[in-house]
């Protein structure tokens, strides 16, 4: 049996967002140009479509283009690209854990060398609007800090003031974990907080046990995420979901850095 854990299961409509267009029609519009980012297209229909050179990134199911369902493709593609994504899906025991968190440390371990050949201003160059290398290392500190730190190791404010939320997270509950959105901190001091918070996800998985996987964690992760529910193989699994997702999105966007 697969582990059933992951970002979809506890962050589906967490970013709320206007419901101006919520069903909304477009007739013979022209859209050329548009932009969707963190929106909830569940249920879009488009019919007789112009769709050339487009970009399409996120959670895909029952994804049907002109008939043919293309989810199971994109799927089979992307973990051909990165199996990484396959032995996440296969957790099931503590050393599955354990394993899959060398896997983690040693593909951040050559992205991070990687990035560091680039000239230093790249690292916080942002590629078609997403986020710089060095956003993506602060984003992983703020998901350790809230999925491991808070609710596995049950600590009450363990946010690091440079890590960087979700970018529907609201400024005042950033503020109030201490952390400052408006924060430009040198690369040094990212890659410093980057690797103490690896340290705490390898003590966790280190002191893992198969019994302790199903215990419930007390604490949610952060104000605005769901109450209760989560354990300890549910917490950690989204760390690694996380980790390994935007390990995908940063060999994208270094990719093309590097053309550049």
């Amino acid at each position: 049996m697969e582990a059933q854990f992951g970002p979809h299961r506890f962050y589906a409509g967490e970013g709320g967002g206007s419901a101006e267009f919520r069903g909304a029609r477009f007739d013979v519009a022209d859209l050329r140009g548009a932009r969707f980012t963190d929106c909830d297209l569940t249920g879009v229909t488009i019919r007789d479509g112009w769709l050339v050179d487009v970009s399409i990134s996120g959670y895909l199911s029952n994804v049907t283009v002109n008939g043919v369902d293309v989810g199971d493709f994109v799927t089979a593609e992307l973990d051909r690209l990165h199996p990484e994504r396959v032995q996440l899906r296969k957790i099931q025991t503590a050393d599955d854990f354990r394993a899959m968190w060398d896997t983690i440390e040693r593909l951040w371990a050559q992205a991070t060398e990687r990035a560091g050949r680039l000239p230093a201003r790249a690292l916080t160059q942002q590629v078609d609007d997403e986020w710089s290398f060095a956003q993506t290392l602060r984003h992983l500190v703020f998901i350790t800090d809230a999925w491991a730190s808070r609710t596995v190791l049950d600590s009450e404010l363990p946010y690091h003031p440079i890590g960087l939320p979700q970018s529907w997270y609201p400024a005042a509950d950033a503020a109030a974990l201490g952390i400052d959105l408006a924060a430009e901190p040198g690369y040094d001091d990212i890659l410093a907080a980057r690797a103490d918070r690896m340290a705490v996800i390898r003590r966790i998985v280190a002191e893992l046990s198969d019994d302790s996987l199903g215990r419930l964690c007390r604490r949610s992760p952060a104000p605005g995420y769901p109450d209760g529910g989560a354990t300890v193989a549910d917490c950690i699994g989204v760390v690694m979901e996380e980790e390994i997702e935007h390990y995908r999105f940063a060999m994208r966007d270094l990719s093309v850095l590097e053309a550049r």
